[in-house]
Order: structure tokens, then C-alpha cells, then sequence
């Protein structure tokens, strides 16, 4: 079996033994569908509602990779500001800490009441918030425990401090940067969902679960659930295509 077939083939088939076990323990346990809904339930949610999916679905996907996009940018600003500088880190790390200690759950009513009808900002605003942390911290470590004689080094040959940024600094981080990368697009899909779910104005998937609240109507709610899943299943393998494009060189074969 070739490395390329198996990485598609092993999920697919650990995503098949779950679904099947799922489906037995709802059978086995006897739950009607407003308890525990079996994948057997979802597909009838997915045919009658297939266009709301579709629609909110996409709303849900670009607003989450905009907030991404965003801290991706000022996640690696204040991660490169903080490790170039020891006095930056010293300044902004207790309050980066601070700010991402507080639960998220009770900033979006804050935001969502300060942002009243703006509920694409809103939404984009909470993904950011929540997802820029593990990007600033990553690039920060990588750049702060650059080996000094790589610098002592490029400096003696007369390199820029431009220069040392992109030909060892940049490098050293892409591998902390892709695995904060990785944990990120979950964040912002948790952060855009909290949002929508809050917000009177809610749009997306977020939106929709809390319909099928409403109405009870529970294998809507986890055929939202899974949709979800799927979205960040695909935006995550997308990063790790772009890892091994731009950080292939630090992977490590399992032995």
C-alpha cells in the first residue's frame, strides 16, 4: 500500500468503523432519535434541507477562513514583534494570556450587543479572536530560541537583519507555525459557531442547529454537527498540504 493511498484510505475507513459503532450503540441502547440521533437519521435531514446547507454551510466556511486569514496576519506580527524583542514579549505576553484565558462563550454577547445587524463582522471578529493566540505564541518560540551563532554567523558575512528573517529565522518557525496553524482552524470554527448560535441575526450552520432547536428537531441538530465536522476535517487537511509544500523538509517518518 503506497504512503499517498493509505493517508486517504485509513481515515476514511476509521470514519466508517465510527459511524457504524455509532449507529449500533444508538440501536443497541434502544434511543429514539430525540435522545441520541443515529446516523440513519441524518440523511433524511441532508435531503430535505440539503439548500439551507449548502448556503449556510458556505457562509459558515468564509467567514471562519476570513477570522483565520486575519489571525494568521496579526497572530505572526505580534508572534515576530515578541520574538525579536525580549522587552515586546515581556509587555505582551501576560496580556495575550490574559486575554485568551477569558471564555470566549461570554465575550460574543459583548460583541454581538456592541455590533448590533453587523453579524459578518461579529462573526469574523470572535474566529479572530479565538484562533490568533497558538499563532502568536508559535511564532514567538521559533524565533526566540533561534540559535545565536546562526546570527553571529550571517552577521560576520554581513547579512541584514532582513536577511537572517528569511533565510533562518522564517524556516526555523514554519513547523511551529503550521501545528498552531492546525489547532487554529478548529478554534475558528468553535468561534464562529459560538457566534452564530448567540447572535439574533445568526446566519450559518450555527444558525441552523439552533433551529432545529427550536423545534426539536434533533437529527437536524446533529446532521449540523457533522457538517461542521466535515468543514473542519477539509479546511484542516488543506493546511496540511500546505505544510508539506512549505514545511515538508522538518517532517519525520514514524518508525
Amino acid at each position: 500500500m503506497t504512503g499517498r493511498f493509505r493517508n486517504v484510505i485509513v481515515p476514511l475507513v476509521a470514519m466508517l468503523v465510527f459511524l457504524l459503532l455509532w449507529e449500533a450503540l444508538v440501536w443497541l441502547n434502544g434511543w429514539p432519535n430525540y435522545k441520541m440521533a443515529s446516523p440513519s437519521d441524518l440523511w433524511p435531514a441532508y435531503t430535505r434541507y440539503w439548500e439551507l446547507f449548502l448556503v449556510m454551510g458556505w457562509q459558515t466556511l468564509w467567514r471562519t477562513v476570513v477570522g483565520l486569514l486575519l489571525a494568521v496576519i496579526v497572530g505572526t506580527a505580534f508572534g515576530m514583534l515578541m520574538g525579536f524583542s525580549r522587552t515586546m514579549r515581556d509587555a505582551l505576553y501576560p496580556l495575550l494570556v490574559g486575554f485568551n484565558a477569558i471564555p470566549k462563550a461570554t465575550v460574543v454577547p459583548i460583541v454581538a450587543l456592541m455590533f448590533v445587524g453587523a453579524h459578518d463582522f461579529n462573526t469574523i471578529l470572535i474566529a479572530f479572536m479565538i484562533s490568533f493566540f497558538p499563532i502568536a505564541v508559535s511564532v514567538s518560540i521559533g524565533l526566540s530560541t533561534l540559535e545565536p551563532e546562526y546570527r553571529d554567523i550571517l552577521r560576520s558575512l554581513g547579512a541584514s537583519q532582513t536577511t537572517i528573517f528569511w533565510k533562518i529565522a522564517l524556516p526555523k518557525t514554519l513547523p511551529e507555525f503550521f501545528g498552531a496553524l492546525k489547532v487554529s482552524v478548529t478554534l475558528a470554527f468553535i468561534g464562529t459557531n459560538l457566534m452564530e448560535i448567540v447572535s439574533p441575526h445568526g446566519r450559518g450552520l450555527g444558525a441552523l442547529f439552533d433551529s432545529g432547536k427550536t423545534n426539536s428537531d434533533y437529527p437536524l441538530m446533529f446532521a449540523v454537527l457533522i457538517a461542521l465536522a466535515l468543514l473542519g476535517i477539509v479546511l484542516y487537511y488543506i493546511v496540511v498540504g500546505l505544510e508539506k509544500i512549505f514545511a515538508g523538509w522538518a517532517e519525520r517518518a514514524p518508525h
